[in-house]
């Protein structure tokens, strides 16, 4: 056990501080002026309003590989709206399997049950963990986060969903969409948020739908009425504006703006291969860190399941008496001396930090951070020793 205690506060700080998990960094060269072209004061259904959500589309579909054929639309209210319009649509037509993992994940399990009340399949993982995804009947509707925001897990791959599955794949993408290559044939639905990998402002959604869960929502009428907000068809066919940019809502033209930079920051470095290298050299710093110390630890059990994106990190000092407090502590030292800001684990979870890596951070501001977290660590021991 290392027990010795820096004598001074290391002398490099990173640039940027901000690790949060969402809203995420901005994207390395984002300066306010960027939206300085945003057509604020028109209406999103003229032209120009309708241009920039169509290319917002357009580019997403381009930079993430989204096959011919498949859909994509913005709507409302971020990934939580996109992932309850693909529930409430779509679920019902057959039996359903519900998978968690981490606190997102089981809201969409009490929506499902509680809401719609479907006698849904349910399946569950401790935080750390993911379900046995060889054990899951794919015939039925599955619906299941592929990164686990709040958990630091993510599915290594889409190698358990079968090609002929009868079900739908609803996927809720939101941390991994950017970051992580995802199989597009093994999903019918994707969703996911601009706030995350890309650092987008927050309150708007994404939606991906493959030409399977276009049959579905053309061909099945839910037993239960759905808000306006959550229409995907009118007449029993899809309603083809939103995936044109005629948002069901209205958008804020100075977020599409702000994620239109983003995209285009993508695209510069080299597109999704670069984003995803990013990510994997950010939480691979804090891999490297963790494994060279015996006092802290990935939350996520297995390294084939580690996220690269919110990367969740626990405690295991057996000094530690309070490891809630503790972890509050050492994220309010960090925060305290400007070096990691909004770094607690979620909630919900574990005990520990949570530390965003995603595209839009920079792999030498987590180099920066890793030898105040060791000093805030020692710092925090001393101090609790001190007290006792």
């Amino acid at each position: 056990m290392v027990t010795d205690i820096p004598a001074a506060r290391p002398a490099t700080k990173p640039v940027n501080p901000r690790f949060s998990s969402g809203p995420c960094a901005k994207p390395p060269t984002w300066t306010p002026e960027a939206l300085a072209s945003a057509p604020l004061g028109r209406s999103h259904r003229a032209g120009i309003g309708k241009e920039r959500l169509k290319r917002a589309i357009d580019l997403t579909a381009e930079m993430l590989g989204v096959p011919e054929g498949y859909r994509v639309g913005i709507v409302p209210a971020s990934d939580t709206g996109a992932v309850e319009m693909a529930m409430w649509s779509l679920l019902g037509a057959r039996p359903a399997t519900m998978l968690a993992w981490e606190s997102f994940g089981a809201g969409w399990v009490t929506d499902v049950v509680k809401q719609l009340k479907l006698d849904a399949q349910v399946t569950t993982a401790e935080y750390g963990r993911i379900v046995d995804l060889a054990a899951v009947d794919w015939d039925t509707d599955v619906v299941f986060t592929w990164n686990g925001t709040t958990s630091g897990v993510r599915v290594p791959n889409g190698d358990a969903i079968p090609a002929d599955r009868a079900g739908l794949t609803i996927c809720d993408a939101t941390s991994a969409a950017f970051a992580q290559d995802l199989p597009w044939d093994k999903l019918d639905v994707v969703t996911f948020s601009w706030q995350k990998v890309m650092g987008g402002e927050a309150a708007h959604g994404m939606i991906v739908l493959s030409p399977r869960a276009v049959e579905r929502l053309e061909s099945y009428t839910p037993a239960w009425p759905l808000p306006k907000i959550f229409r995907l068809t009118k007449g029993g066919k899809l309603i083809d504006g939103i995936f044109r940019g005629e948002t069901i809502n209205t958008p804020s033209m100075l977020c599409v703006e702000d994620y239109l930079f983003a995209l285009d920051w993508g695209q510069s470095i080299g597109g999704l291969p670069a984003l995803i290298a990013r990510a994997d050299a950010n939480a691979r710093a804090i891999w490297d860190f963790c494994d060279a110390r015996d006092w802290i630890a990935n939350l996520a059990e297995d390294p084939a399941t580690r996220s690269n994106t919110s990367v969740c990190l626990r405690f295991t000092d057996p000094r530690i008496a309070d490891g809630a407090a503790f972890a509050k502590a050492v994220a309010k030292r960090l925060e305290a001396e400007g070096i990691a800001l909004d770094v607690g684990a979620y909630r919900d979870a574990p005990p520990g930090l949570r530390i965003w890596c995603g595209a839009t951070v920079e792999t030498a501001d987590i180099e920066a951070m890793l030898p105040w977290l060791d000093w805030a660590f020692h710092a925090e021991i001393a101090a609790q020793a001190a007290a006792a």
